[in-house]
């Protein structure tokens, strides 16, 4: 089996080479809004998709319009086309937005496909135009490193290096299977009852936060204590981030070791945390209240959660299984009725039907896995369920009525 693996490390650069990457990520950033600009210009009159091989092309005469791009590795502007290139790929898939065009200081970065050295023992790399430079060398690198992509976040500058090696397939020391629901009261609830606390790191550090960015708007714009400010919020948003994913980390690795197979909600967290707002025509409703529920998601790292628990079940031999959401907190699991009306509370389920208790967030759970168990048997999505049904009386207006699942939700 073939694992791709990336390693990331602190860079210690001198003051001349931290001038020379500013530049780099500047021109690679320049190249990729200039190769953007393109596409929509060939597409508004109505050329067809310039692909990366001929978009190469333009990068020569840009060189010769704009000579400040020769100092910049050639590599790093061609991996810039070749971004562009999968972000346009990516929105044909379905898999991502529109591409849009990079800002200054949001995600500055650049990739070395080849011509770079790695001397692990001295701690120090080597990188085309930039030279040696000593990095804080943290674990050893795994297997042959396949490029380097240099980046910039909370003011200091990372190398980060993917590596390839061939690894046996794994066969899980673990037998048991679980189901996970993600929540915010409870961050992930587990169908043996068992649940872990949300971290909250975002709430942890919103009041200082907040406090140090109204401090940096009264500053004038670009002035040295305009600048000075900024570095302090840009601090804490890193402090906000390394503290999710070190958390996340930490419980996906326990998870992945402890069970073979993984059963959790196929959640669109995108769609979920859209905001309320609406326009001037059609203002939405309950506004603040959906903006509030929106940071509380976004603070949870779902999305991650579920990135993170895929690969390390594949690296301990386990399997990942997404089912569909609909209805795992209205559903009985031990009759199989569908109602509202099941989920009294926010954390409280009592059937209607057969009068089963137990907290709703560990229901779902249970529920998540019986799909899981009914995915991993027979292929399908998992739901087990029969659709809500709306139908048209002839007559009078009539509720719909709620039809309950024909198969047990237990596996």
């Amino acid at each position: 089996m073939k694992r791709l693996q990336a390693f990331k490390y602190e860079l210690m650069p001198n003051g001349e080479q931290m001038r020379d990457m500013r530049r780099f990520a500047g021109a690679r950033r320049f190249v990729f809004n200039k190769g953007l600009a393109l596409q929509q210009a060939n597409h508004a009159s109505g050329g067809k998709f310039i692909s990366y091989f001929s978009m190469d092309k333009h990068l020569i005469a840009w060189k010769q319009e704009f000579p400040w791009l020769k100092e910049s590795p050639s590599q790093a502007l061609q991996q810039s086309l070749k971004d562009l290139d999968s972000a346009y790929q990516n929105f044909f898939a379905g898999r991502a937005d529109f591409p849009q065009p990079k800002k200054k200081g949001r995600g500055e970065s650049f990739r070395f496909p080849q011509g770079f050295k790695i001397d692990q023992p001295n701690s120090r790399i080597f990188l085309p135009k930039l030279g040696w430079m000593r990095f804080r060398n943290s674990r050893d690198i795994l297997g042959v490193a396949k490029n380097i992509t240099i980046s910039q976040a909370g003011g200091k500058w990372f190398a980060s290096i993917q590596t390839e090696q061939e690894v046996e397939q794994a066969v899980p020391t673990a037998t048991s299977a679980i189901g996970i629901d993600v929540g915010i009261a409870r961050f992930a609830t587990m169908s043996d009852s068992s649940f872990i606390k949300p971290l909250n790191s975002f709430k942890k550090h919103e009041k200082r936060l907040a406090k140090y960015q109204r401090r940096m708007s009264r500053k004038t714009k670009f002035s040295k204590n305009w600048h000075k400010a900024k570095r302090k919020v840009q601090k804490i948003h890193t402090t906000i981030a390394n503290t999710r994913k070190d958390f996340l980390h930490k419980k996906t690795a326990e998870i992945s070791k402890n069970h073979a197979m993984v059963a959790v909600e196929d959640l669109q967290v995108r769609n979920m945390s859209k905001s309320a707002a609406g326009n001037a025509e059609k203002p939405g409703k309950n506004v603040a209240a959906k903006s509030g529920l929106n940071k509380a998601i976004l603070d949870q790292g779902w999305f991650e959660f579920r990135r993170q628990l895929e690969y390390k079940l594949e690296w301990n031999g386990g399997i990942l299984i997404a089912v569909p959401p609909q209805y795992t907190s209205q559903t009985c699991p031990c009759c199989g009725h569908v109602a509202k009306a099941n989920r009294k509370t926010q954390a409280q389920f009592a059937c209607v039907e057969c009068g089963y208790e137990n907290n709703a967030d560990v229901v779902g759970a249970i529920n998540i896995l019986a799909r899981g168990h009914r995915a991993a048997a027979c292929g399908e999505d998992g739901s087990g369920l029969v659709r809500k049904r709306k139908t048209k009386p002839a007559s009078a207006k009539q509720e719909p009525t709620e039809v309950t699942m024909h198969e047990a939700a237990h596996a």
